[in-house]
């Protein structure tokens, strides 16, 4: 069972909008490295996990990502929040307006929207755990691309904390190699 405290995990207080970072940001709410795709990917592993400690860590993180995806909201909603329709034309927000509004919807910086082949849940421990240290990486370098196109303090330090947790949970996986390669010894 989950249970949700109505907080983000690090607080979002961005106060300047700005349209333009939020097109490029929405790629970590509905990109195909971003926290829905990662959430999904280890709450979906986690059924079919037979090692309890290692059912726990995908089931942890994948409601830490959850998480991660409410930052990624915030963010993208306070970048977009009371922005007129010339601030709109002007910043190229327009084409995502058009369709949304200032909803957040689930979609890469590239305008494609989410789709499950970006995830992968393969029933077996070893895949499935290289699969997520592949995914915490590009995760990471995704964040590295963000952090190399804003310059604006509010924005780029919750970005920096999402990033940290991408290396954490990266290590974290990594840590359970030596035990489930000795499973299948």
């Amino acid at each position: 069972m989950f249970m949700y405290e109505k907080k983000l995990q690090y607080p979002v207080n961005i106060k300047n909008p700005n349209p333009k970072y939020a097109q490029i940001i929405i790629s970590q709410y509905g990109g195909p490295d971003g926290e829905l795709g990662a959430s999904l990917r280890y709450l979906s592993q986690r059924f079919s996990m037979p090692y309890p400690e290692l059912k726990g860590l995908l089931t942890d993180i994948g409601t830490e990502e959850l998480g991660h995806l409410e930052m990624i909201g915030a963010i993208v909603y306070q970048l977009t929040r009371n922005l007129s329709i010339e601030e709109i034309k002007k910043s190229g927000f327009d084409t995502y307006f058009v369709d949304h509004t200032t909803g957040i919807y689930t979609t890469a910086a590239s305008g494609s929207p989410w789709n499950a082949a970006s995830i992968a849940v393969k029933g077996d421990v070893i895949a499935d755990i290289h699969e997520d240290l592949a995914a915490e990486q590009k995760a990471r370098v995704t964040y590295d691309n963000i952090l190399r196109l804003v310059d604006d303090p509010d924005v780029r330090d919750p970005i920096k904390f999402l990033r940290e947790r991408e290396i954490v949970h990266y290590q974290r996986f990594g840590d359970t190699l030596p035990q489930s390669c000795k499973l299948f010894a």
